[in-house]
């Protein structure tokens, strides 16, 4: 059975109505299945042409809208073989990576994974990664370099795990080493968030030739919850939040911050897995193709000065 958000109720109004007239065997419905079908076409356009900011926050966390992993068989048409551990301390379940081909063209993967029900979320630890998560996709990587393929990450946290072991093992630290060294990669790295990009926990992964973002995500310092309970001690305010954070991919794109934003299939990612999945994948190729024919010297160059340069500030 389909989930639906709150404001996705009169799409599911009109749906229900649907299905009830397809039920109807004793009289011609064709005209009025036609009618219906077109109607909620409209509706979800009029709806998702002006979702505010916390309608889309929303929208990036739906429960059916598809995860890492599920992006990355379908793009890899199943050569995909996961590797484990930074061999130091464990295998983080929240961060998953390994090689797979795109067309022919072998890719190294990377991305946290959420859980698609209760159990597998504790499992995944709610995408939010330990140290151990940031240095495994760090080794893959280095990896990657070294055997000259390229690097695809699919951001999706609500961040970086926050508990006390994570502190004590380096989590800041580990986050850190990403940044300083995925800069200096001498190989294309393209960055596509899926879903929530918050914090460092997602820019521990974040750092690319390309970043994009796909339409209804979001990307910030700071969650929109988190910011209203810092700043009027309430998650009342999570919406007011949400618009002054200017987390959408739209504001990221004017602001500069990210290179394109991914068009969605009309009602969201969640709504047809195979046409993002689709979308995505040329739009790896086509980055990809640009991305390789530049020398990995001026590929470094090229982005060490796009991140240095994002911001307005005064010396």
């Amino acid at each position: 059975m389909a989930t639906y958000l709150e404001f996705e109720k009169p799409i599911q109004e009109l749906e229900d109505q649907l299905e009830k007239v397809k039920e109807i065997k004793d009289a011609d419905v064709s005209k009025t299945i036609k009618d219906l079908e077109n109607k909620i076409q409209l509706v979800k356009k009029e709806i998702y042409s002006n979702l505010s900011a916390w309608q889309k926050v929303q929208v990036s966390r739906h429960p059916e809208r598809p995860y890492t992993l599920a992006y990355i068989k379908a793009i890899s048409d199943g050569t995909f073989i996961e590797l484990h551990g930074d061999r130091t301390v464990k295998d983080d379940k929240a961060m998953i990576g390994g090689f797979g081909s795109i067309n022919g063209k072998t890719v190294m993967f990377i991305g946290q994974q959420k859980g698609i029900n209760t159990k597998m979320r504790q499992y995944r630890n709610f995408g939010m990664p330990n140290p151990e998560g940031y240095r495994k996709a760090l080794r893959l990587m280095k990896l990657a370099e070294k055997f000259n393929k390229p690097v695809v990450t699919f951001i999706d946290t609500p961040g970086a795990y926050p508990g006390l072991e994570a502190e004590e093992r380096g989590q800041g630290e580990a986050i850190a080493r990403n940044l300083f060294e995925m800069s200096k990669l001498r190989v294309p790295v393209i960055c596509i968030i899926i879903g929530e990009g918050a914090s460092g926990g997602a820019l521990g992964i974040g750092i690319g030739d390309k970043v994009l973002m796909l339409e209804n995500t979001w990307y910030s310092v700071i969650s929109p919850e988190s910011c209203s309970s810092i700043l009027w001690r309430s998650w009342d305010f999570k919406e007011k939040a949400a618009e002054s954070l200017k987390l959408t991919a739209k504001d990221m794109l004017e602001n500069k911050l990210i290179d394109g934003v991914i068009p969605e299939p009309l009602g969201g990612a969640h709504s047809n897995h195979e046409a993002i999945f689709l979308t995505v994948k040329n739009e790896i190729l086509g980055h990809l193709q640009k991305l390789s024919k530049i020398k990995p010297d001026k590929l470094v160059e090229s982005r060490i000065n796009k991140f240095c340069s994002m911001g307005a500030y005064e010396k």
